[in-house]
């Protein structure tokens, strides 16, 4: 049996296994061994479906030590004048990139693919069942608990008969001329963007049948943009999220006032959406996507036949021949969350909402800097995944309790404002502070926050 030791065993090579690691190199002179059953680092990248772009601007995605994309504003299509979204390859190469060159050549880093941590520094290499012990000196990192759910390896939850196509999007581009009819299955940014594929690419909307679920609120992508240039539309967002989160007076209210702020956007308009998982928008996207008329509310597929659809709450008839899209595995499943210092582990989750790059980043920084796990945890309350609007106050309370504490330290306050994955200070950092417009902001964001912070406890406990 082969053994080694190591300073921290990192368990998953994806997005937030590389962020920590990438920091934890920065930082420290530790060695760090990480263990992913890929055979490259990137993890759910890997098997992304080829339409597929980030949710957020590449500027802020990824390892702090080496930018993603070019930083450049889109001149075309639906994310027109907005910071470039890289693509599902440009991803998983910058990832490829960040292993091979980043860490693997700085000399303190091994990388063991097509392996599984059986626990207590047992892995084993999955194509020979080889054992290796790995002594670990400081800590291990669980880097699986934001482990995405991807359409081309998630277990359907509905029967699909013999002779009906059901793909997921993978294989959308190779198969869609085949067929005259779509039927997209889900109400998520995936079956978003398989929407917004068809009608890129020439499907009429009569063509497409769209199965909804549990209609959906959306951000408007205006308010995600990190640079100066875009000040009033993120300061200016968060500054009318304060002042919609503290006069709120219920969560319908809170809801319809984050719509009237242009901050939230929905499907249909009579419509209220019931889940919030976090997908952006922009105008000219929700613009297309509401061409699709033919759109099913009667909750969950549960079976597919040639003529008939069965869900939750009904069926209906269905044409024959048609392409079902299976876009029903959700991203980030889960709304648990642990102490992420402890004794046996550290356990990767997000401690700004949406962000896990961003997270697993200060969560790296944060064990470096303090010598107990009751003051990093002080520092790293986990932010659960949202779900509905009522999960969303739970995880803004979360978000903003970390915010406060973080800006209390000097030392972590400096950290964020000299990392690149933090998309939410740079537009304030890049605006001149004297100009009265800009202060105005600031000063009505200061006014709103603690209010705010003590409505949406109430909102909560209702």
């Amino acid at each position: 049996m082969d053994r080694f030791e190591t300073d921290y065993l990192i368990t998953g090579a994806g997005a937030s296994g590389l962020a920590f690691a990438d920091t934890l190199l920065e930082e420290t002179d530790a060695h760090i061994t990480l263990v992913d059953r890929r055979d490259k680092a990137g993890g759910h990248w890997n098997d992304a479906y080829p339409f597929v772009r980030l949710h957020q601007p590449s500027s802020y995605y990824g390892v702090s030590s080496l930018s993603l994309g070019r930083g450049s504003i889109d001149q075309y299509g639906l994310n027109e004048g907005f910071e470039e979204l890289a693509s599902g390859q440009e991803v998983a190469s910058y990832f490829h990139s960040v292993m091979r060159d980043r860490l693997l050549h700085s000399g303190r880093v091994r990388f063991l693919p097509m392996s599984e941590h059986l626990g207590g520094g047992e892995v084993r290499q999955l194509l020979s069942d080889r054992i290796t012990q790995i002594d670990v000196r400081r800590r291990f990192v669980d880097a699986g608990l934001l482990e995405n759910g991807i359409p081309l390896t998630h277990q359907r939850q509905f029967h699909v008969a013999a002779d009906v196509a059901c793909i997921p999007p993978n294989f959308l581009s190779q198969q869609a001329h085949l067929h005259a009819h779509f039927t997209i299955l889900g109400a998520g940014k995936t079956a978003m963007d398989s929407v917004l594929w068809l009608l890129e690419n020439g499907a009429d909307a009569t063509q497409i049948r769209w199965v909804v679920p549990r209609d959906p609120w959306m951000i408007n992508r205006a308010f995600t943009q990190p640079s100066g240039a875009f000040y009033h539309e993120s300061y200016g967002g968060t500054m009318r999220q304060m002042e919609a989160l503290k006069e709120a007076n219920s969560i319908d209210d809170l809801a319809d006032r984050m719509e009237t702020a242009n901050l939230w956007k929905r499907l249909d308009p009579s419509v209220r959406p019931v889940i919030f998982h976090g997908p952006t928008v922009s105008i000219a996207e929700l613009e297309r996507l509401r061409e699709i008329q033919d759109i099913v509310r009667m909750g969950h597929v549960e079976t597919i036949k040639p003529d008939r659809l069965k869900l939750a709450g009904g069926a209906c008839p269905a044409m024959p021949g048609t392409l079902y899209v299976d876009c029903t595995a959700r991203a980030l499943g889960h709304t648990d969350t642990w102490p992420i210092f402890n004794e046996e582990r550290i356990a990767l989750q997000m401690v700004r909402l949406y962000q896990p790059t961003f997270s697993a980043a200060l969560i790296a920084k944060i064990e470096t800097s303090f010598d107990n796990d009751k003051a990093k945890n002080a520092l790293a309350v986990p932010v659960p995944m949202t779900d509905t609007v009522q999960t969303w106050l739970v995880s803004q309370i979360a978000n903003m309790t970390n915010q406060f504490v973080w800006s209390q330290r000097p030392e972590t306050r400096a950290w964020i404002a000299s990392c690149r994955l933090d998309g939410f200070g740079r537009a304030g950092r890049e605006v001149d502070r004297s100009d009265p417009e800009v202060q105005a902001v600031f000063n009505r964001i200061k006014e709103a926050s603690m209010p705010a912070f003590a409505n949406m406890k109430k909102l909560v406990a209702a």
